[in-house]
C-alpha cells in the first residue's frame, strides 16, 4: 500500500514548475525522506518536467504534462508524461564526451539517469518512469 500517492495534470507552461516543486515539497513533508533522496528527486523531477515542456510538448501551451508520484516501503516511483511524439532514447549522446562537452543541451536525461536508481522510457520516450530506492527505516510518515 503506497504511503503517498498523488497525480497532477499540468498546463504545459514554465509557470507550472512551481506546482512540481510544491508537489515534491509535499512529498517530503508527508513522508520524511532522507535529504539525499529528497534532493535527487527534486532535481530529477524538475529536469523531467523541463524536458517534457521544452522537447516533448515543444512549449505548446495547449498540451498537458502529467506527473504521478507514489511511495512505498522500498521506493519512490515517479512518472512524467507529455503529449509529444517521444524521441529515440536508445541513441542519446553522452554529454560528457569530448565532442558534446560544450553543447548547452542534452544534459537533462544524463542528470536524471545519474540521480535515479532506475530510469525507464515508455510510449516511445514520451513517458519517463524514475525509481529511487529507499528502505522503510529511511522514511517517517508524518
Amino acid at each position: 500500500m503506497p504511503q503517498f500517492k498523488k497525480t497532477l495534470s499540468l498546463e504545459s507552461t514554465i509557470d507550472q514548475l512551481n506546482q512540481v516543486e510544491g508537489l515534491i515539497d509535499e512529498l517530503h513533508e508527508s513522508v520524511h525522506l532522507p535529504k539525499s533522496v529528497y534532493g535527487n528527486v527534486l532535481v530529477a523531477v524538475t529536469e523531467a518536467f523541463l524536458n517534457a515542456y521544452n522537447h516533448g510538448n515543444a512549449e505548446d501551451h495547449s498540451k498537458r504534462i502529467f506527473l504521478d508520484i507514489s511511495i512505498d516501503d522500498s521506493q519512490v516511483n515517479i512518472m512524467v508524461s507529455d503529449e509529444g511524439n517521444g524521441f529515440n532514447y536508445k541513441q542519446l549522446p553522452d554529454p560528457s564526451s569530448e565532442e558534446n562537452i560544450e553543447k548547452v543541451s542534452g544534459r537533462g536525461l544524463f542528470i536524471i539517469k545519474n540521480l535515479s536508481d532506475e530510469l525507464k522510457f515508455e510510449r516511445e520516450g514520451a513517458t519517463l518512469v524514475m525509481t529511487f530506492q529507499i528502505t522503510s527505516k529511511d522514511i517517517v510518515v508524518a
